[in-house]
């Protein structure tokens, strides 16, 4: 199969056309027609020769990222279903905030990591996406925004899949909307969540960038969490906990745990304080931050929400041991905007 035409940096579209002896500048034009003026074809990159324009056609496609489904909250969430050129689907969400446009990014079809609150996991990973098919759920999502005006400013690789099991894709994919002559979605703005691929952790930090780390963690020892997450039992807890120091060590940056409260299960006061001691006995707590995050009901998993009080309980015996915490803000619950809804219900019908 062709190559995608996302799946190209500004460094392999020099080459390219150096290789098709075209003057280099034609790599800058190609690049500046995909992510600034956004060409859905090669027909529209009206300055390029039409020699030149054939060649990009017999050489490369355009991802088919074909909406199939889009669902607009009433808190400004619009939350896409993508369906992809091998007949599988994924979810793309622009999520609003007071501070810009976010959009939240699939890097696997399915995901294998088997977390027991997730929809994501419903049916297991069928494949990696990728780069160019990452890339292009940007695109299409400045694409929406452009009809009123409206820019992505940040960017979190938290949708479908586990982003560090398709490592070098996704990395590749931020270098793409990183680059100040394409997209231009500075590192500061982007954060990467991983559910503790403890190998990749060390990767990543040694590859010297200024993007966001978030660590799913869900639980503050070996056993729970390895109930919430086999992936525990693949890159137990104090393995995690090392991978973590060594990042904060390495790159003197704030790093972010996710922790999915589930009622009954994880959400006790014992449970915060349990997870505060392992913190602050092995990071410096200034540069820690606990994103606390009431979870979505599934109704294949049958979990219930923490009550809203239990939450704020949980939240004040962090912030007791001078953790770093807040709550996230839910949005689009009117849409099935938890990850990996959309598509399960889509999985439901073709199965039907």
């Amino acid at each position: 199969m062709l190559p995608i035409v996302y799946d190209y940096t500004l460094e392999d579209w020099q080459q390219w056309v150096k290789a098709q002896g075209e003057p280099a500048f034609r790599a800058g034009q190609i690049f500046d027609w995909l992510y600034v003026k956004r060409a859905m074809s090669f027909e529209e990159m009206t300055n390029l020769p039409k020699s030149l324009r054939a060649k990009l056609q017999e050489q490369f496609r355009f991802v088919a990222l074909e909406e199939l489904a889009r669902q607009e909250s009433k808190d400004g969430t619009v939350k896409f279903l993508f369906g992809l050129s091998d007949g599988n689907a994924i979810e793309t969400v622009i999520m609003k905030h007071n501070y810009g446009n976010s959009v939240c990014v699939t890097t696997q079809v399915g995901c294998r990591v088997g977390c027991t609150f997730c929809a994501s996991t419903l049916g297991g990973l069928k494949r990696d996406l990728a780069p160019g098919e990452i890339v292009a759920q940007v695109v299409k999502a400045q694409k929406a925004l452009d009809a009123s005006g409206q820019r992505i400013s940040s960017i979190v690789v938290m949708g479908i899949g586990e982003p560090f099991e398709n490592y070098d894709a996704t990395m590749k994919f931020l270098r793409i909307v990183n680059h100040d002559k394409g997209l231009n979605i500075g590192q500061r703005h982007i954060t990467v969540s991983t559910s503790g691929i403890v190998p990749n952790i060390y990767r990543f930090a040694d590859e010297n960038t200024q993007i966001n780390l978030a660590i799913s963690i869900h639980a503050p020892n070996d056993e729970l969490r390895s109930k919430l997450m086999p992936v525990n039992r693949r890159f137990p807890f104090a393995d995690l906990i090392q991978a973590c120091k060594y990042y904060v060590e390495k790159t003197g940056r704030r790093l972010t745990f996710e922790y999915a409260l589930i009622g009954g299960k994880n959400d006790r006061v014992e449970h915060a304080e349990e997870l505060a001691k392992v913190l602050s006995e092995n990071l410096p707590l200034p540069l820690v931050h606990v994103n606390l995050i009431p979870v979505n009901f599934v109704m294949e998993r049958n979990y219930t929400r923490t009550p809203r009080d239990e939450i704020f309980e949980f939240q004040r015996t962090l912030q007791k041991y001078n953790v770093n915490v807040t709550i996230r803000r839910e949005q689009g619950s009117d849409i099935a905007a938890a990850c990996g809804q959309l598509r399960a219900k889509h999985m439901d019908a073709k199965a039907r």
